[in-house]
Formats: structure tokens, C-alpha cells, sequence
């Protein structure tokens, strides 16, 4: 044998996973084995390596930080089977894709535009849902994530950029009428909203203004606080994806401009999209509708 320190192969996965989730019950879970076939399997490498890879608690699990090495390097060599699997393999992938997007991307910018990817890229099916923030896609059921940068995304994970976030106040017509200066927007109700409660915030910050409002409201959801800005309810901060439509349809105006706020939007993937004939065919298409997004020359 030509490696006369290799520990047990099928202990490696279960130590990987549990190492990864500081957790047996959630390593269980992905390799969808028991909790006690996890265990006998930490129990056969401890044997075979002579040593304690975790520090056990009532109800905690801390790898060692020779567990931790171990385990990267195992993470190591399985990513690099994983990428000669790919290269000899010659079957295409197939199926759905199981896209993730933020709630109210996915209901004012990426939803509309169905129809449009049905024409231009045939044949692919994408289920959709709907969730913000980090992303494992290890304990996920889901191939790709289209989420806005606000968060670390770690090095493991391929990141594509889509298009830049900017932001301004938008309201209906007949509002926007009575805005000739920013200082107008005191004599009306700001519309806040609890899931990006700072967007206001930044946007005093970015224009170096302030005013406070008539009167103040908060909606739950950012699309709530939109769809109000519609209705006339008072003005909004609209993120130019979210708002792009009803702007082209004359729904809403944004009488003082838009501004970027140094955040971006990508899609997410375990493993590069050029990988998966699949993927790259939706990039594409996410690249030339993103591209509506983009500020015209000139324009800050």
C-alpha cells in the first residue's frame, strides 16, 4: 500500500461533515445516515489516528485544531476528485435548476421577465424560491443564489457579478409634482421598511442631506413599502431593480435621481457556471437583462 498512514476512507466524509457543522445530528442530516453511524465513524478515526479530534460537551462539539487541519485537507482532496470527476465525465448535467432569490427581486425584477426566459433560453427549467442573506449550499436544496452583497460570502464559493445596487426616493406622479427640491420631502410621509431599515439612512448619507418627514411609516417587506409608494402613500427609497418597471411604466417617478451605494448584486454557485452547460445558459441571460440596469454614460 502505498500510503501507510491513510485512516480509514469511509471515515473521512462523516469527520468532514461533522467538522464543517460542529455538529454530528447536522452531519447526519447531509449524508443522510444516522446520528450513531456518524459517531462509530469519529470513533473508528480517533482509533486509527491515535487521538481526540473533538472536544465533547454536554451538548457542544469543537473540533481540535488538529481536527481542523485534518479536515481542510480532506476538503482539499475532495474538491480536487470532484473537479477530475467533472473533466472525464461526459454526461451533461440535467434538469432543473433550483434558483434562490431575495423576496422582493424575485417579485418585481426576476419574475416578470419569465417570459422572456422561456423565448430566449428554451428548454431550461428553473424552479424558483424565495430567501435572502448567507447561503450553504451543503445543507440547502438549491443550485444557484441571486443575492445582494451585504454579506461575507466565503472563498469556496463562486460569485458572479450582475449589477450594481443604486438607490433613490421614488414616489407616484402627482406626488412627485410637489417635489422640486429635496427639502420638499418634509411635507410628506417617509415609507420605511423593517427588512432594510437603514435604506433612508443611507441615502441622507450618500447625497449629504436630511430632512425629516411629515410623517413616518414602516411596512414589513420592502415590496409592501413600494407597492405603497404607488398607491401615493407617501416616498419610498427604491432600489433601481425593484423599482426599474413601474419607473419605464410611468407608475413611479425618482424626482431626484439615483445613486450607487457600493453594493452589488451576483449569483452564487458552488462551482463555476462555465461548469454546467445549464448554468451558463441562465447567466447569460441574467447578464443581458441586468444590463438594462446599468446607469446611462455619464450619469453617476
Amino acid at each position: 500500500m502505498r500510503w501507510p498512514d491513510l485512516p480509514p476512507p469511509n471515515t473521512l466524509l462523516p469527520f468532514e461533515a461533522t467538522v464543517r457543522h460542529a455538529s454530528m445530528t447536522r452531519a447526519a442530516h447531509e449524508l443522510h445516515v444516522t446520528h450513531g453511524a456518524i459517531s462509530r465513524q469519529i470513533q473508528n478515526l480517533e482509533k486509527a489516528l491515535g487521538t481526540t479530534l473533538f472536544e465533547r460537551g454536554t451538548r457542544s462539539l469543537r473540533p481540535t485544531p488538529q481536527a481542523r487541519r485534518l479536515a481542510a485537507a480532506v476538503r482539499d482532496a475532495l474538491d480536487q476528485i470532484d473537479s477530475a470527476a467533472r473533466e472525464i465525465s461526459r454526461r451533461e448535467r440535467g434538469g432543473p435548476i433550483a434558483l434562490s432569490c431575495e423576496p422582493t427581486l424575485l417579485m418585481r425584477w426576476l419574475i416578470p421577465r419569465l417570459p422572456d426566459l422561456a423565448v430566449r433560453v428554451p428548454g431550461l427549467t428553473v424552479h424558483l424560491s424565495a430567501g435572502g442573506g448567507p447561503v450553504s449550499f451543503e445543507r440547502e436544496t438549491i443550485d444557484l443564489a441571486l443575492r445582494r452583497d451585504d454579506f461575507p460570502v466565503p472563498d469556496r464559493v463562486s460569485r458572479t457579478h450582475l449589477f450594481e445596487e443604486r438607490i433613490g426616493p421614488v414616489c407616484s406622479p402627482d406626488l412627485a409634482r410637489r417635489l422640486s427640491r429635496v427639502e420638499d420631502l418634509a411635507g410628506l410621509s417617509l415609507l420605511h421598511t423593517s427588512t432594510r431599515p437603514q435604506a433612508w439612512d443611507d441615502w441622507w448619507r450618500l447625497t449629504g442631506t436630511r430632512v425629516e418627514g411629515a410623517s413616518q411609516q414602516t411596512f414589513e417587506h420592502f415590496y409592501l413599502a413600494l407597492q405603497a409608494a404607488v398607491a401615493g402613500v407617501g416616498v419610498a427609497i427604491g432600489p433601481y431593480a425593484l423599482v426599474h418597471d413601474d419607473l419605464v411604466r410611468g407608475q413611479l417617478v425618482a424626482p431626484f435621481g439615483l445613486v450607487a451605494d457600493g453594493t452589488h448584486y451576483h449569483l452564487l454557485s458552488p462551482r463555476p457556471p462555465e461548469e454546467d452547460a445549464r448554468v451558463s445558459r441562465l447567466l447569460d441571460w441574467l447578464r443581458s437583462q441586468s444590463a438594462q440596469l446599468r446607469p446611462p454614460p455619464g450619469e453617476a
